[in-house]
């Protein structure tokens, strides 16, 4: 039997796509690129409770509107369900625990309004602990010790991605279920506040979880000022990742923006430069602070993710290991941390 061509796996992969840092309602890229499912960050990530409810309520107005190309996700089986229908899985995430501010109850709220990820912090710190570009990482608080109990106990997953080095740790140590990076890369390879240690590597596969490797420019770049980042640059950390802890706690987060326009993210792309100067500016004085040039040159888009699928082939890459990473993990430990009872 003839092997199968990367065109033919890709097709018949599940694809689930760790995190789309925002969208507009848009979601032909995602069926462009057979993306069964994906983690959309449906609330600003500085926003309050307030302009939490608002974004929110804007998501289950899409949602309900005739012709929608979303099926909302509570349980795995609906991602299954969504790609049979055409449709694309909205996993409901959040980047930010501000939200919540000091209030346990309101987890339950948002459980039931859908949403099933939580990053606890974004880059600073909140009442939870400390974000990657904290001077000072304090750590877990009491009351974050807390919340990670209770999000364990109502079926919400841990999300450590821009979280301090001790914050995600303690985070680590705190939980009774795997827990998820679900988009960043290796500090091995690329020493950015963004991307992971090895020590937070290994301690997130210790309780089952997974670390979503992403296509995002500045956590893949070499350094090299006359190149963008490439496949090759992103397949060089998730096989770090691999070769470090097993294919079964690799996964994908892109990083992209879900939208039918990039102008739509402008401002996105503006404020982090603003207000996280020191994440992007030597990457932007390379390759300009546009929302194009954050990416790979050849995977821009989630319509392009089957770049990756050749990529992986062409490296020798199974086809199991490949759906493995493309999917296939990601629903198996989703499934448990949402279990509950």
């Amino acid at each position: 039997m003839a092997a199968r061509t990367p065109e033919e796996i890709h097709r018949d992969a599940l694809i689930v796509d760790g995190l789309g840092f925002g969208s507009d309602g848009y979601a032909g890229n995602l069926i462009a690129g057979n993306v069964a499912a994906i983690n959309i960050t449906v609330a600003d990530v500085t926003g309050d409770f307030e302009l939490c409810c608002d974004n929110m309520a804007t998501w289950c107005a899409r949602l309900d509107e005739r012709d929608s190309p979303w099926r909302l996700v509570l349980e795995t089986k609906d991602i299954a369900a969504a790609k049979a229908q055409g449709k694309v899985g909205l996993i409901m995430g959040w980047q930010n625990m501000r939200p919540i501010a000091d209030r346990l109850e309101r987890l339950t709220l948002f459980r039931r309004l859908g949403v099933r990820v939580m990053q606890l912090t974004y880059n600073e710190r909140n009442f939870i602990g400390s974000g990657c570009l904290e001077p000072l990482d304090n750590g877990l608080s009491a009351f974050g010790r807390q919340a990670v109990r209770e999000m364990n106990r109502l079926g919400i997953a841990v999300d450590l991605s821009h979280v301090a080095e001790r914050t995600c740790l303690d985070a680590v140590a705190a939980s009774d279920k795997p827990v998820l990076i679900t988009h960043a890369n290796a500090k091995a390879v690329r020493d950015v506040p963004r991307n992971k240690s090895d020590a937070v590597i290994k301690a997130v596969a210790g309780t089952g979880g997974l670390i979503g490797a992403s296509v995002y420019g500045p956590m893949c770049w070499n350094g090299d000022a006359s190149r963008r980042p490439n496949l090759s640059d992103f397949i060089r950390h998730l096989e770090h990742i691999v070769g470090l802890v097993g294919i079964a706690h690799a996964s994908l987060g892109t990083d992209f923006p879900i939208v039918s326009d990039l102008a739509k993210v402008n401002h996105i792309i503006e404020r982090t430069m603003k207000r996280y100067a020191g994440n992007v500016n030597t990457y932007a004085a390379a390759f300009g602070n546009d929302v194009k040039t954050r990416y790979l040159s050849d995977c821009g888009s989630p319509a392009e993710l089957v770049n990756l699928t050749r990529a992986l082939v062409a490296r020798g890459w199974h086809e199991a290991d490949i759906r493995a990473v493309l999917g296939e993990n990601l629903v198996r430990v989703l499934g448990r941390i949402w279990a509950t009872g």
